[in-house]
This record gives structure tokens, sequence and C-alpha cells, in this order.
């Protein structure tokens, strides 16, 4: 290197070094120490400022609620809740000291000692606030009565600083018996219910007065989430979870001596009482506001800001359709049952949810005889089994994965099956032989009289060529629930559960050419301070259009020359599938027209809700399937509905025909003889097989898997339409026999 290039390399090292100087003369940790202090200083200037400026304001607008109001989808009012605040102030030593502490145990153990404020939690809570992460805990419970009793509950920033401050005056303008009195008095527990009085009464049935030590940790824990923990209305998590914080306010108590470690020993999870509707939401009302409801929690209203009050809510429902539906129960079912003589009859549960198959929009919803009398919503219950109203999504997954029987044939609806009841499936590792209707056998039979006349023997084999996990995917895909739902040949008989909102959706895709249709209840949703719009239902291909029509095509059979029949007349184009579930607990009509997809069923139900019971018997008309209520009350409704009659039809596209094989040899011709198999118990409890149908079980030899499945009857494939055999009208079998399906 030259003396010029080390002149050259010794100055740039000067300038790098200069330049490093400068940064590190900058950045010295003196200055870096003098900004943070003056920033410190600078926000305890402002929070001082803040503290001396910032009044205790008024009680805010919590304390006069305003009241809900739910309308029609014409705008017209349904009902208005929260007229009043169902709250009724107590003095703290009303409350047992137990329970008040029970309170401070669950939510600020330190309540007694601190001066009113988390600075940790509430920085973590303004923290996730800015970074919107949404609410975050961590506030005293002098915290807590302010933001219920002074302030709002907007997850800002403003509205935590303001929280801070005015919790920091607050403790020191009044005592902690007076800050835990407004506390417990102005917060809100779930079920309408503001204040401990209220929550005592609705949880319970007792004054606070009257409350035990266990009793008292529940509602306490309550607090925490208190339409996520009520016991009634919770899933199985949030139940554990309450539960847990339950546990966990005892264990507090104990630890801060409130509560001896005997005394905990000694205490039982006290399950609270079921809820009373409130009033004004008799019949129909309290059923189609609870729907509502229960929307608007997954559209992020939670039930604390329904309770604020001054919302409106514009639900889907149509008036009119609303009145025909409930017309059409009164007339075909109410008005011939004897609920005060008749033990049967007193046992009747009717649900129905219809649909229009466009949009998804529910306009009109049965959920049963009287939300006062009867708090759980037939219309939504997912506890009853859909029976055989599955048999054509059994068919829709066939079509769909473009499956064959077990000698190759294309599934269409003139392939043809074995329809012997009793016939051994093939093909499956678990062994099943289901019985038909009235035990009849109906040797070869195509696909369309097959599900004409719901023979299980041939749906049975169907699920097994198709595969259950390949047919509950297609299930799942058109929107039933997976809900006690294995995937065994026992689920082409409808033994999973649903509910006719479920069903409603599942048809009314098929209605909509497999395009899919999820009901929703919800068109708005409107408050002075915000605006819900629901969230659009996705609107994707479950299934082809080809594979929805060809299933359209085939239950217009059903309607026309099968079980469906009472649901047949010339006022409209009717596509539709009965259902009957095992020993006749429940009974189905799932149909739809080019423009109205409805699902009605019945639902035997004892001892207050605990137990399914049989149908049969209902109105003294034998068996009730079905083919005959459910079918009637769908057909007065729809006819109403659609204002007597449509003369639209259904537009069905590339309908598949599917593939008849070449007459079978004689030495392929199936035995004669049904394969009987040993008979399960009967069970007074739904079970994913029929109680009192030949069970499968899973064995390690499967039936032989020479014996075809597919034969040719002597005549043309196009067999001619024959009556349904399951769902007749109610008399015309007396007791039935028991069976899943049809």
């Amino acid at each position: 290197m030259g003396r010029a290039d080390a002149r050259r390399a010794q100055a740039q090292e000067s300038r790098r070094a200069a330049k490093s100087g400068g940064i590190r003369r900058l950045f010295t940790w003196k200055k870096l120490l003098g900004t943070f202090f003056g920033i410190v200083l600078l926000g305890m200037g402002a929070f001082g400022a803040l503290y001396l400026y910032a009044d205790v304001p008024a009680a805010n607008a919590m304390a006069e609620r305003q009241s809900n109001v739910y309308k029609y989808s014409d705008g017209t009012v349904l009902a208005r809740t929260g007229k009043g605040v169902n709250r009724q102030i107590v003095d703290l030593d009303e409350v047992p000291k137990k329970v008040q502490h029970a309170f401070v145990a669950a939510e600020n153990k330190t309540f007694y000692k601190d001066q009113g404020v988390d600075l940790k939690g509430t920085t973590r809570a303004l923290l996730s606030t800015v970074s919107g992460k949404g609410k975050q805990g961590g506030s005293t419970i002098t915290q807590q009565y302010v933001k219920n009793y002074y302030l709002t509950q907007d997850p800002t920033v403003s509205r935590k600083l303001k929280e801070l401050v005015i919790s920091l005056k607050i403790d020191q303008q009044k005592s902690k018996d007076e800050i835990l009195a407004g506390y417990i008095n102005t917060a809100y527990y779930g079920r309408g219910a503001s204040g401990i009085q209220a929550a005592a009464q609705a949880y319970y049935g007792v004054d606070a007065k009257d409350l035990d030590v266990s009793q008292g940790a529940y509602l306490a824990s309550l607090l925490q989430a208190p339409s996520q923990y009520d016991w009634n209305s919770a899933t199985p998590t949030g139940k554990k979870l309450v539960k847990e914080r339950w546990a966990y306010t005892l264990r507090n108590m104990v630890e801060m001596d409130w509560l001896t470690e005997s005394e905990k020993a000694k205490l039982k999870f006290d399950v609270p009482q079921k809820p009373k509707p409130a009033a004004g939401m008799e019949g129909q009302t309290g059923y189609l506001v609870e729907a509502a409801n229960k929307e608007l929690e997954k559209q992020g209203v939670t039930e604390e800001d329904r309770e604020a009050g001054g919302w409106t809510f514009t639900l889907t429902v149509d008036k009119k359709r609303q009145q025909e539906l409930e017309k059409a129960v009164d007339d075909q079912l109410e008005s011939k049952l004897d609920r005060e003589g008749s033990k049967v009859d007193a046992t009747v549960q009717a649900g129905a949810t219809s649909v229009d198959p466009k949009t998804g929009k529910v306009v009109a919803l049965y959920g049963g005889e009287d939300y006062i009398k009867h708090y759980i919503s037939n219309a939504t219950r997912q506890d009853y089994q859909p029976a055989s109203t599955f048999k054509p999504l059994v068919l829709a997954s066939a079509l769909e994965n473009e499956s064959t029987t077990q000698d190759g044939s294309l599934i269409g609806l003139n392939t043809v099956y074995d329809g012997t009841s009793k016939r051994p499936v093939v093909g499956s590792d678990t062994p099943f032989s289901p019985q038909n209707e009235d035990d009849r056998s109906y040797g070869p039979i195509s696909v369309q009289r097959a599900m004409n006349s719901s023979v299980n023997s041939v749906f049975a084999q169907m699920i097994v060529d198709v595969t259950p996990s390949a047919a509950k995917q297609t299930a799942l895909d058109l929107g039933v629930p997976d809900k006690n739902f294995p995937e065994r040949p026992a689920v082409s008989l409808g033994t999973m559960n649903a509910s006719t909102w479920d069903m409603a959706g599942a048809y009314a895709t098929l209605d909509n050419h497999g395009r899919k249709v999820t009901p929703h209840i919800l068109q708005s949703a409107e408050h002075r301070d915000r605006t819900v719009k629901p969230e659009k239902p996705k609107r994707e291909q479950a299934i082809s259009r080809a594979s929805a029509d060809t299933v359209t095509k085939a239950l217009t059979g059903v309607v026309d020359a099968g079980s469906g029949s009472a649901a047949n007349t010339s006022a409209y184009d009717a596509a539709g599938k009965t259902g009957t579930s095992e020993d006749n607990k429940s009974a189905w009509f799932a149909g739809y027209t080019p423009e109205l997809t409805t699902v009605v069923a019945l639902f035997g139900e004892g001892d207050g809700g605990r137990k399914q019971v049989s149908l049969t018997g209902t109105a003294n008309s034998g068996r009730a399937n079905g083919g005959g209520f459910p079918a009637r009350i769908w057909a007065d409704y729809t006819l109403g509905a659609l204002g007597g009659g449509s003369g639209k039809t259904f537009d069905l596209q590339d309908v598949e025909r599917g593939e008849v094989p070449a007459p079978p040899t004689p030495s392929d011709t199936p035995s004669e003889e049904p394969t009987e198999t040993e008979e399960p118990t009967p069970s007074d409890t739904p079970s994913e097989t029929p109680s009192e149908t030949p069970s499968e079980s899973p064995s390690s030899s499967a039936p032989p898997t020479d014996s075809p499945t597919v034969t040719t009857p002597p005549t043309s494939p196009e067999l001619p339409p024959q009556p349904g055999e399951d769902d007749g009208q109610p008399g015309e079998r007396p007791g039935g026999n028991g069976l899943l399906g049809q």
C-alpha cells in the first residue's frame, strides 16, 4: 500500500470514529436516564393534573336503563324487554358476612387493604386495549364499581384512565363497606338480574339474606362471565370453568381466614334452579327473542350489552308466516290433543323452523306450546334423532362422491338394491342388519322406490357403499351438527342428534341447488352508540347442483307417491322426507317448495324434559309418525305461507338416473332367508342405534362379501310408484313396531 492509500484509510477510520463517538455522545446513559425520568415526571404531572381536575361524575345511564325493542321483519313490534331494571338495593348488613367475603375472595383478595386500584392490572388492560386485543381483566372491586356505577363498559384508553382516577378518589371518599355494597348491588349477574338480591332470586329463589356460602361463591364466580357460567345454558366447558372458579373462591376464603378447611370440605356445589321466563315472553315471543339473543352473542353483542338497553333488534321473521305456522300447529295438532286428560298427549312437544332457501332467513319458528310453560325451544333443541330425514343426505353423498354399489354400478335413482328386511350389509367391518318397517321385505327395489317407502335395508347398504365417513362429511357440509355422530352404518337411519333448525339448513341447501344455506334470524341490531351488521353467511357450493337436484327429484317422489303423501297438494310443487326415530320418540317431516323450506317435528318428552318417551297413542291415533301430524302441519302451514299456493316449479338439471346391472345368474341371487341378529333391550334414552332394531357391533369377521348387493327385477328398471310403508296415517298400525327410520 502506498502513502496516499494509507492516508485515505486513516482518514476513513477517523471519520468512522468521529461518527461513532457522536452517537455515543448522543445516547449516553445519563441522557437515556434523564429522558426516561423526564417522561415519567411528565406522566406523573399529567396524571396529577387529571386527578385534581377530574370530578366524580353522577351515576351513569345504566342506573336508568332503557328497554330493548324486538321487531318483525316488517318493522312491527314483537316485544319490548328491560322496561325496568330487575334490581332491588339491599344494605350490606343484610348480606351474610361469609357471602360478602366470597365476593372479595373471588374478585379482589386485597380489597380491604389496597387503595382502590391495581396499577399492574390497569397497565395490562391499557396495553391490551391499545394493541387491539380487547377487554382485559385485572381491576379491583373499587374499579369495577366505578365502571358499573359511574362510567360505561367501553374498552377505551380514556375510560380506563378515568376509572383509575375516580377509583382513587372514591377510595378516599367512601368506606370499604360502602364500596362493596355498591359493587354487589350494581353488578350484572345474568338472567336479567342486576344486583345481588335479584341474582339470589333468579338463581336460587331466595332473598340475599338467605344465601349460604356455596350459593354466594357461585354468584361471585358468575361475575367473570355471566352468560358463559349460567349453569342452565353453559356448555360442558363453561360448567367446568365455573366450578373451578367456585372452588378457587373457596380456597381464597380459607387462605384469608374467612373459612376453615373443615367448613370448606363440607360444602357442595349448589346447582342453580332453572330460569323463569320474563313477563311478556308468552306464546312464541320468548322463543323468537331467545333465538335472536343467541345469534347476537355470536355477533359480539353480549348479554351485558343487551341488558344496558337502548337497542332495536329487527328479526328476519315474517309476521304473517309466523302466524300461519302457529295456526297450523294449533289446527293440526293442539286442537286434537287432550293435555289434561291424556298422559301421552301431555308429553307431546312440537317444533318447527321455516327458512327462505335463497337467503337463509328464518321466516317462522315454532318453539313449543308456550315459552312460559315450556322453556326449552323445540325448534333449536338438539337432543333428539332426525331419523329417516337423514336418508336423503346419504343419497346426496353417494351422488357427490360418484359412489358405486358393491358390483361397481354407479348409484342413482334407478339403481336397484336388495330391500330384504334384516339383510346384513356387505362390505363393512361393522355388522348391521336393520329391519324394515313392519319387517317387510321388498326384494329388488330401485333407489327411488326405496326413498318413497323409506326402506332401511337399502340405505344401510348405500352408506356402506359410500362409506360412513364420506356420508358424514357431506352431512356436515350441508349443515348437520357433529353431535353423537359415529361413522357407522347405523347412522344411515339418522341416529345422530339434530334440531329442526339444523335440518332446515340442510334441506334448504338441497332446495338451493346445493349452495350452502345457513339459517339466521337476526336482520339488524341498532343502538344510538353502535350498529351491528350481522355477518353474512357464506354461500359456497356445499354439493354440486346435479347432486342436489337429483335428491330433490327423489324427494318429490316421496310426496307424490310415498310416505309423505299427506303433504301432497296441487297448490304447489313439493319435495320432502318423513322420519320416525327409535321407539317413536320423535316424528319428522322435512320438506320444501321452490320458495320455502320447513322442518316440523314432534318430540315425546317426559319427566319434565329429563326423559324421552314414545309418541305412540298421540291424540288416540296410534303411531305418531312423520307422515301424520308433522306432514299435515307442514302442508297446512306451507299452503298459508304461500298465500294459497304457488305456480313455481323445481328447476332440476342433470338428474342422475344411475346404472342398472345386467340380471344376475341364479348362483348370484341372494338367499330369500333374512339373517337374524339378536335384538338389544329397549332403552328410554336415545342411542346411536335403534333399541329395537338389530344392532351393529364391531367384529373381526365381516359378513361374506361374495353375496351380491344389487339385483335386477324381472321387469323394467323404471318401477311403478309404490305407496309408503312407514309413515302412513296415524291409526293404520296401532302401536307400530318401535323402529328407527321411515
